[in-house]
């Protein structure tokens, strides 16, 4: 199994503010404004806002080590070139962006943003303030690519726990370790099905896949929005992208730093090679357990997450031995979303929480080792 992976990171001036310039960081780069250009060992692209960039890793790999090898590459790479005007951040949201610090990409692709945001309205933080860190598993063939489909839709729940990093929302603690779903779930809510409260049902085959699918796509062509038609419009947490041949995990936030996004990969992957895990599959339940995740992170599922851990290290390899600690750190004190909570409630600014977060960026080591 081959696995690829796509980070966005939020632009922000020395004092963490948001600054919508990634068309001029492109242009600078290349010398005009293009939607994705290569950069060295990264493609470097544009997001819906334009106070993200995303890094990926120019070829998936079999192993993980070599694939973070070219994501921090990119991101030392960038540091060189603008570390006295721009530093950038992960999280699943900026802790302090305010809708009117930021701003839409205006250049090609205008014709989908325009449906988008006639349907659903764009200009909200489920739109213009989300990062995350989408994960893309290679299948071989159908069988194959359900196993995984159904597999990882039981493990989204606890996948949310420990990866939940959007706390705040315009400068406030919301009571709620991943913001960035609350939002990211609501932000299609005219339309439900496209993102059917994160977890899908499980499938037979890809006729059923494709049946589910057929009937958002006939609520978009009802509304005169069949330019939306397109596998990618899908905004599950585990959606299929036929197109790339794998599937394509959309529900986490973006981690620290590309190391701790690489732990995250390690514990999926070892987590499918266990075939009898203990976690439940009706989907009323899962649901239940990731409203729980989505409130609190890691705080109400130690015990499950724990017996997963064990599951997971039996069964990862040795590359995959590398990161899983990262993954038993955030379980044993908490989701990234969870220590940034306790920091500001005893008293320390966010400002110098996100600079202690953009250093373990541009250094690659997780926080708190």
């Amino acid at each position: 199994m081959t696995i690829g992976t796509e980070h966005e990171y939020s632009i922000n001036n020395p004092g963490f503010t948001p600054q919508p310039v990634s068309d001029q960081i492109i242009k600078k780069i290349c010398g005009r404004v293009e939607n994705e250009i290569l950069f060295g060992d990264v493609k470097l692209g544009k997001e819906l806002q334009k106070t993200v960039l995303e890094f990926i890793p120019r070829r998936p790999h079999h192993e993980l080590a070599p694939l973070e090898q070219q994501l921090y590459h990119g991101i030392q790479k960038f540091s060189r070139i603008f570390h006295d005007t721009y530093r950038l951040l992960g999280l699943g949201m900026h802790p302090t962006l305010t809708l009117d610090k930021t701003a839409v990409w205006d250049y090609d692709e205008g014709e989908y943003y325009d449906v988008y945001d006639r349907l659903f309205n764009i200009r909200q933080h489920g739109w213009l303030n989300i990062q995350s860190l989408q994960i893309n598993l290679s299948y071989t063939h159908e069988q194959d690519m359900v196993y995984v489909y159904n597999r990882i839709r039981t493990l989204l729940p606890y996948l949310v726990a420990v990866t939940a990093s959007s706390p705040m929302v315009e400068g406030r603690l919301t009571g709620n370790a991943d913001n960035r779903l609350i939002f990211y779930r609501e932000n299609q809510k005219e339309i439900p099905r496209i993102c059917n409260r994160i977890i899908p049902e499980p499938i037979r085959d890809v006729a059923q896949y494709h049946a589910m699918q057929e009937e958002f796509f006939s609520e978009l062509r009802a509304r005169g929005a069949g330019i939306l038609c397109e596998e990618w419009v899908n905004s599950g947490g585990i959606i299929i992208r036929f197109s790339r041949k794998c599937l394509e995990i959309k529900a986490l936030d973006e981690q620290e730093c590309v190391h701790s996004d690489m732990a995250v990969c390690a514990f999926i992957r070892a987590l499918l090679r266990c075939k009898n895990l203990p976690v439940i599959t009706r989907r009323d339940e899962l649901l239940f357990l990731l409203d729980e995740a989505i409130r609190d992170g890691t705080e109400g599922l130690h015990a499950d997450l724990k017996q997963l851990y064990t599951s997971a290290w039996q069964h990862a390899t040795d590359d995959e031995r590398v990161y899983l600690p990262v993954i038993r750190d955030r379980i044993e004190n908490g989701s990234l979303a969870e220590q940034m909570r306790d920091r500001l409630e005893h008293g320390e600014e966010i400002t110098t929480i996100m600079g202690d977060m953009a250093r373990c960026l541009e250094e690659n080591h997780p926080y708190g080792s």
